[in-house]
């Protein structure tokens, strides 16, 4: 069964970062995915969807974080969407075990 948020979503995407389709089938070709335009707009409009790997490829030339939550496989109350600031953050926490109880007591957890 064909997901329709992906066509809109890939469509989106790519012309939010101005992108060309003719420059997204480079890209891909350029990572070993011998793609045609037409088969771009193929996707873009529903009649096909890519295959999970270049799905993959296009998230990350269009810098897709979040895949699940793009192509609605989430619910927003299963998502939280963070500053770049709060990832920091988070990745600090983790890496620095020694200060976990500090921080903790800190912010009362």
């Amino acid at each position: 069964m064909k997901n329709p948020k992906i066509a809109a979503m890939l469509k989106y995407y790519r012309k939010l970062k101005k992108l060309s389709v003719e420059n997204v089938a480079a890209y891909l070709q350029d990572n070993g995915i011998p793609v045609a335009s037409k088969t771009i707009y193929g996707w873009e409009s529903g009649q096909t969807q890519p295959d999970a790997d270049t799905l993959m490829y296009l998230c990350k030339l269009y810098e897709i974080k979040d895949v699940l939550g793009t192509f609605g496989y989430k619910t927003a109350k299963d998502k939280m969407i963070l500053t770049e600031h709060e990832e920091a953050l988070i990745l600090a926490y983790r890496s620095k075990e020694i200060y976990r109880k500090a921080i903790d007591k800190l912010l009362d957890l």
